[in-house]
């Protein structure tokens, strides 16, 4: 299964974003988004600001499912 970094740089590139847009729709900074992307792993309110931004589990977007819908 995929990692958190994994998923997010995938999820990220698949909506076509930039790090600085992803950082802007979200409400973080973009060295936040670089930071996870390269490793860092957020706390659970940043968690659920992108599972709830990209429409998928947080259990997909840490790695733990395959499965991206929500239940």
């Amino acid at each position: 299964m995929a990692t958190f970094q994994e998923r997010l740089l995938q999820l990220r590139k698949e909506r076509s974003l930039t790090q600085k847009r992803l950082a802007e729709e979200v409400g973080l900074h973009t060295r936040a988004i670089q930071f996870y992307e390269s490793g860092r792993l957020p706390d659970a309110e940043v968690l659920i600001k992108l599972a709830d931004f990209f429409d998928v589990s947080i259990d997909y977007l840490v790695g733990r499912s395959d499965t991206p819908e929500r239940r």
